[in-house]
Protein backbone atom coordinates (compact mmCIF):
# COMPACT_ATOMS: atom_id res chain seq x y z
CA UNK A 1 0.00 0.00 0.00
CA UNK A 2 2.87 2.39 0.70
CA UNK A 3 4.24 1.66 -2.80
CA UNK A 4 0.90 2.67 -4.25
CA UNK A 5 0.90 5.81 -2.09
CA UNK A 6 4.47 6.71 -3.22
CA UNK A 7 3.65 6.25 -6.91
CA UNK A 8 0.51 8.39 -6.47
CA UNK A 9 2.61 11.12 -4.74
CA UNK A 10 5.22 10.91 -7.53
CA UNK A 11 2.51 11.28 -10.18
CA UNK A 12 1.11 14.32 -8.36
CA UNK A 13 4.57 15.91 -8.13
CA UNK A 14 5.25 15.22 -11.85
CA UNK A 15 1.88 16.73 -12.77
CA UNK A 16 2.63 19.89 -10.72
CA UNK A 17 6.06 20.26 -12.37
CA UNK A 18 4.55 19.75 -15.83
CA UNK A 19 1.89 22.39 -15.13
CA UNK A 20 4.60 24.86 -14.04
CA UNK A 21 6.61 24.19 -17.23
CA UNK A 22 3.47 24.47 -19.37
CA UNK A 23 2.66 27.80 -17.69
CA UNK A 24 6.23 29.04 -18.27
CA UNK A 25 6.09 28.06 -21.97
CA UNK A 26 2.70 29.76 -22.35
CA UNK A 27 4.05 32.96 -20.75
CA UNK A 28 7.10 32.93 -23.06
CA UNK A 29 4.88 32.43 -26.11
CA UNK A 30 2.58 35.27 -25.04
CA UNK A 31 5.58 37.60 -24.55
CA UNK A 32 6.96 36.71 -28.01
CA UNK A 33 3.59 37.28 -29.69
CA UNK A 34 3.19 40.59 -27.85
CA UNK A 35 6.70 41.68 -28.93
CA UNK A 36 5.94 40.79 -32.55
CA UNK A 37 2.66 42.70 -32.53
CA UNK A 38 4.24 45.73 -30.82
CA UNK A 39 7.17 45.80 -33.29
CA UNK A 40 4.88 45.47 -36.30
CA UNK A 41 2.59 48.27 -35.14
CA UNK A 42 5.45 50.52 -34.01
CA UNK A 43 7.38 50.19 -37.29
CA UNK A 44 4.21 50.68 -39.30
CA UNK A 45 3.66 54.02 -37.58
CA UNK A 46 7.33 55.04 -37.36
CA UNK A 47 9.73 53.50 -39.90
CA UNK A 48 13.44 53.40 -39.00
CA UNK A 49 14.95 56.88 -39.13
CA UNK A 50 17.76 55.96 -41.55
CA UNK A 51 15.38 55.01 -44.35
CA UNK A 52 16.07 57.19 -47.36
CA UNK A 53 13.74 56.99 -50.29
CA UNK A 54 14.13 57.87 -53.94
CA UNK A 55 11.81 57.67 -56.92
CA UNK A 56 13.07 54.80 -59.10
CA UNK A 57 11.26 56.11 -62.19
CA UNK A 58 13.19 59.41 -62.15
CA UNK A 59 16.68 58.24 -61.08
CA UNK A 60 18.25 59.18 -64.41
CA UNK A 61 16.47 62.55 -64.65
CA UNK A 62 17.42 64.42 -61.49
CA UNK A 63 18.87 64.03 -58.03
CA UNK A 64 21.91 62.29 -56.67
CA UNK A 65 21.73 59.24 -58.96
CA UNK A 66 21.89 60.93 -62.38
CA UNK A 67 24.51 59.22 -64.56
CA UNK A 68 27.01 62.10 -64.34
CA UNK A 69 26.97 61.75 -60.53
CA UNK A 70 27.70 58.00 -60.41
CA UNK A 71 31.08 56.54 -59.45
CA UNK A 72 33.66 57.66 -56.88
CA UNK A 73 34.03 61.24 -55.67
CA UNK A 74 36.31 62.77 -53.05
CA UNK A 75 34.37 64.68 -50.41
CA UNK A 76 35.54 67.84 -48.60
CA UNK A 77 36.55 65.82 -45.50
CA UNK A 78 38.81 63.52 -47.57
CA UNK A 79 36.43 60.57 -47.55
CA UNK A 80 35.11 59.05 -50.78
CA UNK A 81 31.46 58.57 -51.71
CA UNK A 82 30.62 55.93 -54.30
CA UNK A 83 27.20 56.08 -55.95
CA UNK A 84 25.87 53.05 -57.84
CA UNK A 85 22.60 52.24 -59.60
CA UNK A 86 21.55 48.65 -60.28
CA UNK A 87 19.10 47.84 -63.06
CA UNK A 88 18.30 44.72 -65.02
CA UNK A 89 21.01 43.44 -65.89
CA UNK A 90 23.89 45.76 -65.02
CA UNK A 91 25.44 48.04 -62.45
CA UNK A 92 26.21 51.65 -63.38
CA UNK A 93 29.10 52.32 -63.41
CA UNK A 94 30.46 48.92 -64.47
CA UNK A 95 33.82 49.50 -62.79
CA UNK A 96 34.42 51.37 -59.53
CA UNK A 97 37.74 52.96 -58.52
CA UNK A 98 38.31 52.95 -54.77
CA UNK A 99 41.36 54.28 -52.84
CA UNK A 100 43.07 52.38 -50.04
CA UNK A 101 43.13 53.62 -46.43
CA UNK A 102 40.24 56.03 -46.96
CA UNK A 103 36.75 55.97 -45.44
CA UNK A 104 34.38 54.89 -48.21
CA UNK A 105 30.62 55.45 -48.21
CA UNK A 106 28.63 53.42 -50.72
CA UNK A 107 25.23 54.81 -51.67
CA UNK A 108 23.31 52.51 -53.97
CA UNK A 109 19.79 51.95 -55.21
CA UNK A 110 17.84 49.96 -57.76
CA UNK A 111 15.93 51.32 -60.73
CA UNK A 112 13.61 48.34 -61.21
CA UNK A 113 13.66 45.17 -59.05
CA UNK A 114 15.49 43.87 -55.98
CA UNK A 115 19.20 43.32 -56.69
CA UNK A 116 22.07 42.00 -54.60
CA UNK A 117 25.15 44.11 -53.87
CA UNK A 118 28.16 41.98 -52.90
CA UNK A 119 31.85 42.81 -53.14
CA UNK A 120 33.80 39.57 -53.10
CA UNK A 121 36.40 38.97 -50.37
CA UNK A 122 34.90 41.74 -48.20
CA UNK A 123 32.06 41.99 -45.70
CA UNK A 124 29.98 44.18 -48.03
CA UNK A 125 26.73 42.37 -48.77
CA UNK A 126 23.39 44.10 -49.12
CA UNK A 127 20.12 44.16 -51.02
CA UNK A 128 19.21 47.08 -53.26
CA UNK A 129 15.48 47.72 -53.32
CA UNK A 130 13.71 50.07 -55.72
CA UNK A 131 12.70 53.25 -53.98
CA UNK A 132 15.25 52.96 -51.15
CA UNK A 133 18.87 54.05 -50.83
CA UNK A 134 21.24 51.53 -49.25
CA UNK A 135 24.16 53.16 -47.45
CA UNK A 136 27.16 51.34 -46.00
CA UNK A 137 30.65 52.36 -44.98
CA UNK A 138 33.98 50.57 -45.15
CA UNK A 139 37.71 51.05 -45.65
CA UNK A 140 39.90 49.01 -47.97
CA UNK A 141 43.44 48.47 -46.67
CA UNK A 142 45.13 46.85 -49.68
CA UNK A 143 45.02 47.36 -53.45
CA UNK A 144 43.02 44.58 -55.08
CA UNK A 145 40.52 43.72 -57.79
CA UNK A 146 37.12 42.50 -56.61
CA UNK A 147 34.10 41.24 -58.47
CA UNK A 148 30.70 42.67 -57.65
CA UNK A 149 28.00 40.19 -58.74
CA UNK A 150 24.29 40.57 -58.22
CA UNK A 151 23.42 37.77 -55.80
CA UNK A 152 19.66 38.28 -55.78
CA UNK A 153 17.82 36.69 -58.70
CA UNK A 154 16.53 39.57 -60.81
CA UNK A 155 15.44 37.94 -64.06
CA UNK A 156 16.67 35.94 -67.03
CA UNK A 157 19.87 37.96 -67.48
CA UNK A 158 20.82 37.74 -63.79
CA UNK A 159 23.88 35.52 -64.32
CA UNK A 160 25.53 38.23 -66.42
CA UNK A 161 24.99 41.04 -63.92
CA UNK A 162 28.29 41.96 -62.32
CA UNK A 163 30.77 44.82 -62.05
CA UNK A 164 34.40 45.32 -61.02
CA UNK A 165 35.76 47.11 -57.96
CA UNK A 166 39.36 48.19 -58.42
CA UNK A 167 41.07 49.26 -55.18
CA UNK A 168 44.14 51.35 -55.94
CA UNK A 169 46.77 53.22 -53.91
CA UNK A 170 45.39 56.34 -52.22
CA UNK A 171 47.98 58.68 -53.80
CA UNK A 172 47.30 57.36 -57.31
CA UNK A 173 43.57 57.81 -56.72
CA UNK A 174 44.01 61.40 -55.53
CA UNK A 175 46.21 62.21 -58.55
CA UNK A 176 43.50 60.85 -60.86
CA UNK A 177 40.83 62.82 -58.98
CA UNK A 178 42.82 66.08 -59.26
CA UNK A 179 43.54 65.53 -62.95
CA UNK A 180 39.89 64.69 -63.61
CA UNK A 181 38.50 67.91 -62.17
CA UNK A 182 34.90 67.67 -61.07
CA UNK A 183 34.08 64.44 -62.92
CA UNK A 184 33.38 61.25 -61.02
CA UNK A 185 36.02 58.54 -61.18
CA UNK A 186 35.38 55.17 -62.75
CA UNK A 187 37.77 52.65 -64.27
CA UNK A 188 35.60 52.38 -67.39
CA UNK A 189 37.57 53.91 -70.24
Amino acid sequence: MSNEHQSHASADMAARIERKWALLVAIILCVLVAMTIFTALHWAMMPPSRVETVRPDTLNVSGEFVESNLGSAVEADGSVTVRVVAQQYSFTPQCLLIPTDTPITFRATSADVVHGFLITNTNINSMLEPGYISTFKTTFTQPADHLMPCHEFCGTGHQGMWAHVKVIDKNAFLQMANANGSRRLSCVK
